[in-house]
């Protein structure tokens, strides 16, 4: 748990961040206001995608050991941050090449497309460790029940 608790305040001050990059570098480089670049959407993504659905991964593990499937809970971590990382990184490269008036190439809208799959992909893997956790009952609450079925105080 103390990971999902670093990685989304590392997402925080990572969105925070590219926050402060997006308005600086823009200004730095007299970019029109108003004007679109991706360099915006790399602050909402690592703050959405990052800081804010960790730390409701962190709620949900608290509440049901999603974790207990190490294997999958694993790839989803792997998976999740990789996408969340290379999406947002291939965000700052394209925004700050429109914001410096230079053009983009396929290449970065194929990395981040890669990197929406891979977010997608950890998505489903931790939706499948999560069914496996809501659907099967903790070690403590299955002997609490079978006692109370079995007519004897649990403890």
């Amino acid at each position: 748990m103390k990971n999902l608790l670093y990685a989304s305040f590392t997402y925080m001050v990572a969105g925070v961040a590219s926050g402060l990059f997006y308005r600086e570098f823009t200004k730095l480089n007299d970019f029109p206001a108003g004007e679109f670049t991706q360099l915006g959407l790399a602050h909402t993504h690592l703050l959405a995608l990052g800081f804010t659905v960790l730390l409701v991964v962190l709620a949900l593990e608290k509440t049901f050991t999603i974790s207990q499937s190490r294997r999958l809970f694993a790839w989803f971590l792997w998976l999740y941050n990789a996408g969340v990382i290379l999406t947002s990184a291939m965000l700052i490269w394209h925004g700050s090449l429109t914001v410096l008036g230079q053009e983009s190439t396929k290449m970065i809208a194929g990395i981040a497309g890669l990197g929406h799959m891979l977010i997608t992909a950890g998505m489903v893997v931790f939706f499948v460790a999560l069914r496996r956790a809501v659907l099967t009952p903790a070690t403590g609450a299955h002997h609490a029940l079978t006692a109370d079925h079995a007519g004897t105080p649990s403890a």
